[in-house]
This record gives structure tokens, C-alpha cells and sequence, in this order.
């Protein structure tokens, strides 16, 4: 996605908040009628019993998108001639466009296809800029393919082999192996049957979607450019198959700020001149993960440094396709006032704009010593961010976090993470620190804001990247570069000790949060 096609969109996005905004006044001049009307707009769950419809297809409405952790559950038969079906997660056609982009294309064929025979899985995407990608079948052509997706592979091993369930083959009650028996060919595991019932789950993950078939999983499918879960809009199932219900559960949904007890607590201690700033953090985030912005509120934004003002926070966050997400965002940025609104729409691809406006924020809006970026299921022990700053005490061309060294770009074109020879023709990055927390000096930030300005910037689409390309180009130039390895920050979860614990949920974030204050110890959730 490139910068301006975003910032189009978001320009459409922007005068539709601002006319709901205008109606919301109008409406609070004769009575409450506006807001009575919006809520309930981003509700948790969706679902509907029975299903089936005359056509052949079903459609639920996801009002605000997916977010991780949402699912998607699906009962139903495979039925009609082949038992063929599709359940496909589309997004919002842009103007103009007759039909919607495919953010997750899951296509289950009981009969195989030109490709092969046997029962399979097919997954993909469509967008009509690029048609469909990649397939990602289950199970694969050759094992090699099999990739992990969190942790999970493309497709359960189990998937195409031979099924060595026993079977009773005579009146005495002999039970013998399926594939034992001279004659009889071996079958093969299948998670959909013709005519059996089945319980399918869709759910977002940090990396992709992960499918369950009757409780076990069976399919990981990867994010792909421009194509992430909160840009859903509607699931669709079709072909041949009952439905017999059909739930969403985990949806995005805001706070009611009118029914929120702690609010004083949670808002932003105002900007002040005359107080210094030591450190600015900018959090990642995304219009409708409001659950996630106020567990980093109730939890690590309750450091006395941070309602002291010494520390200050902000969530930088692009506008949403959706205008009932942006009026929630609305709304709740003019509750807290800790929001950066950025002027685009939000796709992975642009963030490292994100990183460009935290470096601008923390040196010419609030002059801090340090500038840091985070993400919004990222845990942060702040007293040890600023133990450990204090520790190294190096206040000019550091980089702070845990520092990769010896990375290469992913090669693989529908890879989130997809970098061309000609985005980065070397084969390895320079030194760089993982998203989930870095730390940079104010010399490092406000460099960064004066090479874009001189147009010297490269804007790399993979930000905690970009910034360690920044800095090397920076190196180059003759800045004595610092760079300090935090061991202690966790990249895909938590483990005790933690500075950083990446990956958490906003019941996990509450349950650090409570250990801390009862143990004083960096406990991970789940520990006994």
C-alpha cells in the first residue's frame, strides 16, 4: 500500500467522522438520541442460530473488524453433490471497486481438484489490484512447504496421512488396523467429512489466522500485505453445506466511558513546558483495539512516572475504513487524551510513518531525553526501562532494546514481511532492535526528523528495521553509535524477569499488572 493511496482513503474516512461529528452535536441540542443510537455499534459477539438461507451462500456483518483474539465459529454439514464449501473473511470494496478485497479465502474440496485427488485445503487471498496469490494448500504438495505460523504449521501433520483408527471386522469383536487389512485401502485423516457434522474456529492470531476443526487445529494461514483482520468486514460461507449456526466472538468493542468508574485516573496528565520529559513512548496501535488501550492504561500506564508527567505516553493510531470505529476512536481520544490520530489509514505497511511521528512528538513537541516505541500488547516495565537508562547512562547515539545483529530479508512475495532486492539489496540488515520496545537518544530521534525533512530518509517498510538502517546511515556520517542489548525484553511472550513482555492480551496485561503489585517480581500469568 503506498502512502498516498492510504492517505486517499483516509481522507474519506476523516470527513465522515467530521459529518457524525456534526450530527452528534446537532442531536445533543434537542436530546441524547445520537449517542443512544451508537451504542452497541462494536458489540463483543455476533451470532445466529439456523443458519441456512434459500441461497447457497451466508453472510454475518463484523461491524468494527477482527482483532487478535477474535474467532470466528462455524457448525454445519457438508451436503449437496461434492460437499464442497468456502468461508471467505472479506474486507470493505473501495470506491468504485465492484467487489471486496479477500482478507482469507478457506476453501475445503472433499473431492480434490486438478491438483490432486484427495481431499484438500486450499487458502488464499484476492484482491482485484492483484487477483489471488499464493495457495497455501493442507495438506501441502511436498513437506517442505509445511511453514509455521505462531508457532503452529501451515497444515497438522495428520492431514493426508493414512488414518490408523481400528475397526471391528467380524462377529468375534477382532479389532484390527485400518491399514492392515489385505484389500481394504488405507484412509486417509480429513477433518470435514460429506455428512458429518462439524465445529470449525477461525482465530486471529499475532502472525494469522489458525483453524480448529472439533477441537484440534488444523490450518495456520499467514497475514498478507494490506490484507490484515482489522479490515474485515463480513465472513461469507457457500457451497455445499448446512449451516447450522454460526458465532463471532472476541470482536473489538469500546469501553462505556459513561459507566467507567476510574476514568479520572486514566486520562493524560496535561503536556507542561515547564516540566522536563525523560522519556516520550509512543505505542503502537489500531482504530478498534480499544480493549488494548485501556489495559495499557489501567496497568503499566499507572507508573508514578508516568501520572507525574516525567514519562510521557501516547497511542499512535490511523484511521479506520469503517466510520463507526473512527467515531468510537473519536470519542474515546476526547475522553483520555493520550491519542495521536495518524493522517492515513492503517495498514502494516505504513508504520514505520508511525516511528517517523513518535521521533517528531518526542523531540519537537516534548523534548524528551529519551524516545521510545512500544506496542499495544506489549508490557512494559517501565521502572526498569529507567533503571536500566540511568544504569548505561548514555545520553547521545543510543539504541536501547534487543538488538538483532545478524538477520536477512524474508524473499517470500506474500510474506507480511516481503522485502524486494530492489527495497534491500543486501543480504543481511544492519543492526536493528526488535518492535515490541526500543529506546533511542535524542540526538538519534531528532536526526531522524531532520534527514526527512532533507529527504534522506529511507522510509523501509519494516519499522524497527528502518530504524536500525536510520541509525547505520547515521554511523556513517560519524555518529558514535551505542548499541545496548536487553536480554530482558521478550519478543513472542513472557517469561519471568521480564522488561518487556510482548504478545499479551488485555486479561494478561491486568494479570502482570496485579503480580507486580502483590510480589513486586516480573511473574508471567500462568505461573503458579
Amino acid at each position: 500500500m503506498k502512502p498516498e493511496e492510504a492517505i486517499k482513503e483516509a481522507g474519506s474516512a476523516w470527513n465522515s467522522l467530521m459529518d457524525s461529528i456534526e450530527e452528534e452535536k446537532l442531536g445533543y441540542g434537542n436530546d441524547n438520541s445520537s449517542r443512544k443510537a451508537k451504542e452497541k455499534q462494536c458489540p463483543h459477539f455476533l451470532n445466529k442460530m439456523n443458519a441456512t438461507e434459500p441461497e447457497s451462500h451466508y453472510k454475518l456483518r463484523v461491524p468494527c473488524g477482527l482483532t487478535q483474539g477474535s474467532s470466528i465459529t462455524i457448525i454445519g454439514i457438508p451436503n449437496g453433490l461434492l460437499g464442497d464449501f468456502r468461508i471467505d473473511l472479506t474486507g470493505e470494496a473501495l470506491p468504485g471497486e465492484p467487489d471486496p478485497p479477500i482478507i482469507l479465502h478457506y476453501n475445503v474440496r472433499l473431492h480434490g481438484d486438478k491438483i490432486t485427488e484427495d481431499p484438500v485445503i486450499v487458502q488464499n487471498t484476492w484482491t482485484i489490484a492483484h487477483d489471488w496469490g499464493e495457495e497455501v494448500r493442507c495438506p501441502p504438495p511436498t513437506p517442505e512447504e509445511n511453514e509455521k505460523v505462531d508457532e503452529l504449521e501451515q497444515c497438522n501433520k495428520l492431514v493426508g496421512n493414512d488414518d490408523n483408527r481400528t475397526i471391528r471386522v467380524h462377529s468375534h469383536g477382532l479389532r484390527l488396523p485400518l491399514m492392515g487389512l489385505q484389500g481394504v485401502k488405507p484412509r486417509r485423516y480429513f477433518p470435514f467429512k460429506q455428512g458429518s457434522l462439524f465445529v470449525a474456529t477461525l482465530r486471529v492470531g499475532p502472525e494469522g489466522v489458525q483453524m480448529t476443526v472439533d477441537g484440534k487445529h488444523v490450518t495456520s494461514f499467514a497475514y498478507r500485505e494490506t490484507l490484515e483482520p482489522w479490515l474485515v468486514s463480513e465472513v461469507r460461507i457457500s457451497g455445499d453445506v448446512k449451516l447450522i449456526s454460526v458465532l463471532a466472538s472476541g470482536l473489538p468493542t469500546s469501553e462505556d466511558s459513561d459507566h467507567t468508574i476510574d476514568i479520572e485516573a486514566l486520562k493524560s496528565v496535561p503536556l507542561s513546558l515547564q516540566r522536563p520529559v525523560d522519556l516520550f513512548i509512543g505505542v503502537f496501535s489500531t482504530a478498534n483495539n480499544f480493549k488494548r488501550r485501556m489495559a495499557v492504561r489501567r496497568t503499566w500506564m499507572q507508573y508514578p512516572e508516568v501520572q507525574s508527567g516525567t514519562v510521557v505516553v501516547r497511542f499512535f493510531v490511523g484511521l479506520h475504513k469503517n466510520h463507526i470505529v473512527n467515531d468510537e476512536l473519536w470519542n474515546e481520544a476526547r475522553t483520555y487524551g493520550d491519542i495521536q490520530l495518524m493522517p492515513f489509514v492503517d495498514y502494516y505497511s505504513l508504520i514505520t510513518w508511525k516511528t517517523l511521528a513518535i521521533c517528531i512528538f518526542g523531540t519537537e513537541v516534548v523534548s524528551a531525553k529519551f524516545v521510545m516505541k512500544t506496542d499495544d500488547d506489549a508490557f512494559v516495565r517501565l521502572d526498569e526501562v529507567m533503571a536500566s537508562l540511568s544504569r548505561i547512562n548514555v545520553t547521545h547515539g543510543l539504541l536501547y532494546g534487543l538488538i538483532n545483529s545478524d538477520s536477512q530479508p524474508h524473499r517470500s512475495t506474500d510474506s507480511k514481511w516481503f522485502i524486494s532486492p530492489e527495497e534491500w539489496s543486501e543480504e543481511k540488515y544492519p543492526p536493528w532492535a526488535h518492535g515490541p520496545g526500543y529506546v533511542v537518544s535524542h540526538d538519534i530521534a531528532k536526526a531522524v526528523y531532520k534527514r526527512f525533512n532533507e529527504v534522506r530518509l529511507k522510509m523501509f517498510k519494516l519499522e524497527d528495521v528502518a530504524m536500525g538502517i536510520w541509525i547505520a546511515d547515521m554511523q556513517k556520517d560519524g555518529l558514535e553509535v551505542h548499541y545496548e542489548k536487553e536480554e530482558r525484553i521478550f519478543n513472542e511472550g513472557c517469561k519471568d524477569g521480564y522488561v518487556i513482555a510482548h504478545y499479551q492480551g488485555p486479561r494478561e496485561m491486568m494479570c502482570l499488572w496485579q503480580k507486580l503489585q502483590e510480589t513486586k517480581r516480573a511473574r508471567c500469568c500462568g505461573d503458579p
